[in-house]
């Protein structure tokens, strides 16, 4: 009998044993781990985007920038028009705006279309140091420029800096679990809010656009129905991208998948680009 309690004294113990509830410290670390990798990307999306929407936001007065000799910066107070005819209704400077787009996207699409011939070669730290330090390189450099062809000379870093990071990162996201790719596009959206509404409202606080580019230098560091035409394809084209990227493919050829498929936007804002440029000397004789 003894013995028969003493066997069923291990029992009960063995099945209290199988029966315990884990502990939730693991379960704690997962959800903080979760949240570290959203936040993380989310921020990446936002800080490798920021530059380049502020580029875009800027183009006007980055085509009537002008240097005075007491290194004053400052935009004329009406735009240039074109000379072969000043009775445009039209707001136009001498060159299109779309020429700040082209400087601003096709060293993007160069780098995405290059990217996977040999890009994963490069470890990832170097490219985010590249990417970082064109980010900054551009605000310097179309801050202090003296001319419209060395602004968009800054303008290109700060292209090299979004394709460069967007191509990086995106393949990153290949070594983290799949709900970081949403935090990373979510991030990328805010910038192109933060972005516009930040140049915009510096510059209608007073400050000249020198003093607004160079009080961003901290980011690289660190009417809905009359749209709904265009907001509804981009979104369908944009789920139906992010959708088959989620397949059950090895971590190996989804990261070069993550590369190479983020080419299709940056392709398009490119065809726009060469066609705004002809549309504005067009609009801009009319009178």
């Amino acid at each position: 009998m003894g013995g028969c309690a003493g066997s069923r004294r291990r029992f009960s113990d063995s099945e209290g044993e199988e029966t315990a509830p884990e502990p939730r410290l693991p379960l704690l670390d997962h959800q903080g781990a979760h949240w570290k990798n959203a936040v993380g990307f989310w921020l990446l999306g936002l800080c490798n985007n920021f530059s380049y929407v502020v580029m875009l936001s800027a183009a006007h007065d980055i085509l009537s920038h002008e240097r005075t000799s007491g290194n004053q910066s400052h935009v004329d107070p009406g735009p240039t028009p074109i000379p072969h005819n000043s009775s445009s209704r039209f707001d136009c400077n001498s060159v299109s705006t779309a020429a700040v787009l082209l400087a601003d996207i096709l060293p993007t699409l160069v780098i995405k279309f290059l990217a996977p011939l040999g890009l994963h070669l490069l470890p990832y730290s170097p490219r985010v140091l590249i990417s970082g330090i064109c980010a900054a390189g551009s605000f310097i450099l179309v801050a202090f420029s003296h001319s419209v062809g060395t602004s968009l000379c800054g303008v290109v870093f700060a292209s090299i800096s979004s394709g460069l990071g967007e191509v990086t990162f995106l393949s990153l996201t290949a070594f983290y679990p799949r709900a970081v790719i949403s935090w990373w596009s979510s991030g990328t959206g805010g910038a192109g809010l933060l972005g516009a509404l930040s140049y915009l409202g510096l510059t209608q606080a007073g400050l000249s656009p020198q003093q607004t580019l160079l009080s961003m230098l901290g980011i690289p560091a660190l009417l809905l129905a009359g749209l709904l035409w265009y907001i509804v394809p981009l979104v369908v084209v944009y789920f139906a991208e992010y959708f088959i990227n989620q397949g059950l493919t090895s971590d190996e050829h989804r990261e070069f998948a993550m590369a190479a498929t983020c080419i299709s936007d940056t392709l398009g804002i490119s065809l726009s680009g060469l066609l705004a440029l002809p549309l504005h000397d067009f609009l801009c004789q009319l009178s």
